[in-house]
């Protein structure tokens, strides 16, 4: 056997020699010199092998005996594939094909299979070959370890995409199950507080909403730190009023101010108004958060909001908003304030104690802030108070020149139109339907409709509001998500399927009957699932009598009895 290697070293010194001299133009002199297959085989880290098309071995390196346990000697005129895995015959096969057919160009790069160890083991190797005259060339390496790495990876991305949608599905499911009985508490406590009372119990009927709208801003916010660290906190940008949208907020920490004697301005920048495309929800909610902050943290003094817009500002057809708070409160020093936009952090360890509060609500300001292309930052004095500042680029959806002419056309029509009566003394209340399987829920809004232009039907799942819609005459739908039976998505499906079959029955549009879905599913992306099953509103629970009210005018246009 060794006359016959002596020979095919030759032969095969001699076929590189003459590769590199009529593919590489390499002089012939130049090119014996250079090659040596013999010893080139020997240092190879990488497991080299010739073999013929008979797939037998002709000469491998002696890395095959390093990677897999056996000698050159022991493999040179053996059939290759004998150390083939079983299971990987069939497409070994296909690439032996390949590689041999010199029609699509003999050669195949990257393949993987497994072959056998002297112990029995197997370990992957990756292969590059390629025919030359009547004879196959290879490169493989042992993969086994990148490969055992890769899996590994690729079972730890599903096991992170699993625990991702598992924590998804719980957030979601707490969200739901807190807002529940939350609901009933605000809801409850928001009916009762129009009802008559002794002074004594007013305070104490105050005091119990005061604690719920806390407690509702705490499950806020958990929620939504969850979501930035899950990355599914979502901007949605619209056109907005941007003054329509920000004064409710302000409004809000308008009376909390004055309920603790302190005096809050607010100045506007001559061209801080207009319609603009943003996230109305977003800016409101970092507003609320810094004006509920510098309330919260002042004794005396006052509270001062500043709103500028500059248009085309960084750049053209940009108009940067500036929201600046400041306060006489106890502010902080400059230490305090390196941290202060952390989670869980606060200026002072002591403030958790004084104030209350869990850290979260800046940190939350900053990352919308920053989702939204803008900047935030705080600046303090202890003892004096504090000021943040809110810059975000905004893009106008029509001049301010057109706005404001929009503007007095709309004043002067509201003058001309006759003013729209209450239908609270009305012959034909409008006729409300809930679908609602919680008692506590049928209950508060049983509470809050009473004394109101309403008259309220109650059933207990989706089926038995789709049976109600088609069998009675609605003005108003008002739908909770989850039930049994059908949920609430799937009763709106129904629903706007009928009124589509109606359409199309009749020749001409149906009635659209409005549904409000009133549900304790408050992420975004139950928002997207209502809107797309076909609701006109998402009222998330807790719901006060202000929020069920005013979205009821909105959806039939009755005005609440105050």
């Amino acid at each position: 056997m060794s006359s016959n290697v002596a020979v095919s070293r030759t032969v095969d010194d001699l076929i590189i020699e003459e590769s590199l001299t009529d593919e590489l133009g390499i002089d012939p002199r130049a090119a014996e010199s250079l090659v040596d297959a013999s010893t080139f085989f020997d240092v190879s880290l990488d497991m080299l092998c010739i073999r013929d098309l008979q797939g037998r071995v002709v000469k491998v390196s002696r890395s095959w005996e390093t990677t897999l346990g056996w000698s050159p000697e022991e493999l040179e005129g053996q059939m290759l594939l004998t150390l083939l895995h079983p299971d990987d015959r069939p497409c070994t096969q296909v690439t032996v094909e390949q590689v041999e057919d010199l029609a699509s160009g003999g050669f195949v790069s990257g393949f993987v299979n497994r072959y056998r160890h002297k112990d029995g083991s197997y370990r992957q190797l990756e292969w590059q070959a390629r025919r030359y005259g009547d004879k196959i060339y290879a490169v493989a390496r042992d993969v086994t370890d990148r490969e055992a790495a890769r899996r590994e990876l690729e079972a730890a991305k599903v096991a992170a995409e699993a625990a991702s949608q598992a924590k998804t599905d719980f957030l979601a499911n707490m969200s739901h199950e807190i807002r529940t009985p939350l609901n009933g508490v605000i809801g409850l406590i928001g009916a009762l507080q129009a009802d008559d009372l002794t002074p004594r119990q007013r305070e104490l009927v105050d005091l119990i909403a005061q604690s719920g709208e806390s407690l509702e801003r705490l499950v806020s916010d958990i929620l939504d730190v969850s979501k930035v660290e899950a990355g599914q906190l979502e901007i949605v940008p619209v056109d907005m009023d941007l003054m329509d949208e920000l004064e409710p907020a302000i409004a809000t920490a308008r009376a909390k101010a004055e309920a603790r004697d302190l005096t809050f301005t607010v100045t506007v920048g001559s061209t801080a108004r207009g319609r603009f495309l943003a996230d109305a929800g977003r800016i409101r909610q970092i507003l609320t958060n810094l004006l509920s902050n510098a309330v919260k943290f002042t004794h005396e003094g006052e509270v001062t909001l500043s709103l500028n817009i500059e248009d085309d500002a960084p750049e053209p057809e940009v108009s940067q908003l500036t929201l600046t708070v400041a306060d006489t409160g106890v502010g902080f020093d400059a230490e305090a304030g390196r941290g202060l936009f952390e989670r869980f952090t606060q200026a002072d360890s002591t403030i958790t104690r004084r104030f209350g509060g869990t850290g979260l609500g800046l940190s939350i300001c900053r990352a919308l802030t920053e989702m939204m292309g803008g900047e935030i930052s705080a600046t303090s004095t202890p003892g004096q108070g504090s000021t943040f500042t809110v810059t975000l680029p905004l893009c106008r959806t029509r001049s301010l020149d057109a706005y404001d002419a929009g503007k007095v056309a709309h004043q002067a029509r509201a003058e001309l139109a006759p003013l729209r009566p209450s239908r609270a003394g009305a012959d034909a209340p409008v006729r409300v339907l809930l679908a609602e399987d919680h008692p506590v829920n049928q209950r508060v809004v049983e509470a809050m409709l009473t004394g109101q232009p309403y008259v309220l039907t109650i059933v207990e799942n989706g089926a038995e509001a789709v049976e109600a819609v088609a069998g009675g005459a609605f003005d108003v739908v008002l739908m909770d998500m989850q039930m049994p039976v059908m949920d609430g998505l799937a009763a709106t499906r129904a629903i706007r399927a009928a009124e589509a079959a109606c359409t199309a029955e009749a020749g001409q549009p149906a009635r659209r009957l409005p549904i409000l879905m009133l549900s304790a599913n408050a992420m975004p992306q139950h928002l997207e699932q209502a809107k797309d099953a076909g609701a006109d509103q998402h009222v998330s629970k807790p719901v006060t009598p202000t929020t069920l009210l005013g979205a009821l005018e909105a959806a039939v246009g009755v005005r609440a009895v105050a």
